[in-house]
């Protein structure tokens, strides 16, 4: 299948994209049939080849949902504009020794100590728990029988 896509060029902090037609198969950087135009997001200039992407789009050629947004922007293609779901970056495990915002897990953690109090008073202890602190003990009776 044939997709209508951006392909990522420039140098670092300065990249503008290509608008490429290529097969999905093939890598974001690799191979493609046609340049049909440019986007630079620093300076926000852009050109399309309207009557080239026409031509790919009767092909059977589909956009991806980003391209598919610009083309119904610039009127190229009719429609509405399809929802982008945007990736959050995961912060290093640095970032949280500098002393920036905690990471998710901690705050889970702290989430699930109140479900472990509640157990403890029903009478009931987690297995696993059970199963660590029985080595333990048997470690700090030997010790104290030297």
């Amino acid at each position: 299948m044939l997709k209508i896509r951006l392909t990522r060029r420039g140098k670092r902090n300065k990249a503008f994209f290509r608008l490429v037609v290529a097969e999905h198969t093939s890598p974001i950087k690799g191979r493609f049939l046609e340049v049909l135009g440019f986007l630079n997001p620093h300076t926000k200039e852009k050109s399309f080849k309207a009557d080239q992407i026409k031509h790919w789009i009767e092909k059977g050629a589909q956009c991806s949902d980003t391209v598919h947004n610009l083309l119904v922007k610039e009127g190229i293609v009719k429609g509405s504009k399809r929802p982008v779901k945007m990736r959050k970056k995961e912060e290093p495990e640095s970032a949280e020794s500098a002393g920036k915002t905690p990471a998710p897990a901690e705050n889970a953690e702290k989430k699930d100590e109140p479900k472990k109090e509640a157990k403890e008073e029903k009478g009931e202890e987690n297995t696993d728990e059970k199963k660590a602190e029985e080595p333990k003990k048997e470690k700090e009776e030997n010790k104290k029988e030297e």
